[in-house]
């Protein structure tokens, strides 16, 4: 299981979008150890101050985060207590170690060591090395990164906010880093008080989980940051449990009352965007005798987000996947555009964002295999196969003349049903070309899924064949889309076809 899945299950399971810090800091301890006496050296009280911190929020919390810098302060004493904290930490509740590592000469040693030896879930980076520091930590796919984006450091402002706050360096960086992994493996941490900064991040980054660092002070203050900072469907946003509490009497009911009082916040944000019927809201029980004492008016509207499909077809042509002019196509034909599907496979980012594309319309289909129709679809398919958790076949283009000589690539039982999956529809000879292969091998066809439908005869063809297509985009589509962002000129728009 991915740690991502870990992180979503323990939100759902906890009720909570709530993480702990585990920094035994000296000044914290030495307040807490006041309500705790107990003899022992400071490595002692911090062993016993973590164990308390963990038993208290567990229930309450879906992630904890220690800082790197207070452990290694300690010495070699201070990782085997970093050790303790992994086998502390329940295992159905993610490891983010806060690390703000920057050092490429040492990240590919440092990825082995906290996800093999020590058995993190996560890690924090500093960006400013660019992808190269983030690309050892990715090549763990099953666990987090968390990128830097913004410090509450008044003293960074100087340069976060450079050149000016029509595009500041914190947002370019937000822009770059999701290019770098996909919204499952690539969270972003925003450090600030700000709602405004939050507000900004959030914009530029629509479908990421964000991490907050922050302390608030006042109620309206905590509020303003969750309508900043929750995404569309009210959720995708952590917050820190606020370090003086970690120290109080009674941590857990705190936490506990600070999770309540979160939820009824993201519940009217949510009510607020019109999500109250869209979104699975969390549920939690009201404690007899324990008013919350928030504010009852709500946000005002926001405007509707962009719709996704647009984003993708913006992205496509930024990539150039879309491109404009003269083009002979396989078929022979000369159209005024060709379509170039295969970059894709270079950016992660926009590659998972296609899969999801194809994955919404493959929703409501009957069909036991994926089939992916070489070469072209066949990294779409492979996606498709592990994001749906459904076997994979291909009909192979041309039969070997030695080997098994299988018209059929990958296991299957006569009588299943395959779905096709091509990347773009022109004519159809391709597609039907395959579906005949996989009919002639005993398997049924009813469905072909493409990323884009030309709009010319092939949907006819198909139709009089008795198979239904279905088209995540069409050029109609995209040439609207396109227009209306100013990426063509009035000359290329009128050689396209019309939405």
């Amino acid at each position: 299981m991915s740690c991502f899945v870990t992180l979503t299950d323990a939100i759902a399971s906890r009720q909570s979008l709530l993480i702990t810090g585990l920094d035994p800091n000296p000044e914290m301890l030495q307040t807490w150890s006041r309500s705790h006496p107990g003899s022992g050296s400071f490595l002692s009280q911090a062993r016993r101050w973590i164990k308390a911190v963990i038993e208290a929020t567990s229930d309450h919390v879906c992630a904890y985060k220690p800082s790197l810098g207070f452990y290694q302060s300690l010495g070699p004493i201070g990782l085997e207590l970093l050790h303790e904290v992994r086998d502390l930490v329940p295992s159905d509740l993610p490891l983010i170690l806060d690390a703000k590592h920057g050092d490429l000469n040492s990240s590919s040693a440092l990825a082995h060591y906290l996800f093999k030896e020590l058995g993190v879930d996560g890690v924090t980076l500093s960006p400013l090395a660019g992808q190269d520091i983030a690309a050892p930590f990715l090549l763990y796919g099953s666990k987090l990164v968390v990128v830097t984006c913004h410090s509450s450091n008044p003293g960074a402002r100087v340069v976060q906010h450079h050149p000016d706050e029509s595009d500041p360096l914190y947002l370019r960086i937000v822009r770059e880093v999701q290019r770098w992994g996909t919204p499952e493996q690539l969270l972003l941490e925003v450090g600030t008080s700000d709602p405004a900064i939050l507000e900004r991040v959030r914009q530029e980054a629509p479908e990421r989980f964000l991490i907050l660092r922050s302390l608030w002070g006042k109620e309206e203050r905590l509020e303003a940051l969750l309508q900043a900072g929750l995404s569309a469907s009210a959720d995708g946003l952590l917050l820190p449990v606020p370090q003086n509490l970690l120290v109080e009497e009674g941590i857990g009911a705190l936490t506990a009352g600070l999770k309540r009082q979160i939820e009824a916040i993201r519940q009217r944000v949510a009510e607020s965007r019109g999500d109250s019927g869209a979104s699975c809201a969390l549920w939690l029980p009201p404690t007899a005798g324990e008013p919350l004492s928030l504010r009852d008016d709500l946000a005002p509207l926001q405007a509707p987000a962009p719709d996704p499909l647009d984003n993708l077809i913006l992205d496509l042509f930024d990539l150039g996947c879309l491109l404009f002019g003269r083009y002979v196509q396989a078929s022979g034909a000369e159209f005024p555009y060709y379509i170039d599907l295969r970059r894709i496979i270079s950016d992660p980012n926009l590659f998972h964002r296609v899969l999801h594309a194809y994955a919404q319309r493959l929703e409501g289909l009957r069909f036991d295999r994926i089939a992916g129709i070489p070469y072209g679809a066949l990294p779409t398919a492979t996606g498709l196969s592990l994001l749906l958790h459904r076997p994979l076949i291909y009909p192979r283009k041309e039969v070997k003349a030695h080997g098994a000589r299988r018209l059929i690539e990958g296991d299957f039982r006569e009588g299943e049903t395959a779905v096709v999956v091509d990347d773009i529809l022109i004519t159809g000879g391709s597609v039907l070309e395959g579906i005949a292969k996989l009919e002639r091998s005993g398997l049924l066809v009813s469905d072909v899924v493409v990323l884009i439908d030309h709009g010319g005869d092939a949907q006819r063809r198909l139709t009089e064949a008795g198979y239904r297509s279905h088209a995540v985009l069409t050029i109609g589509r995209i040439t609207a889309v396109l227009e209306q962002a100013g990426r063509l000129d009035a000359r290329q728009v009128a050689l396209l076809p019309s939405a």
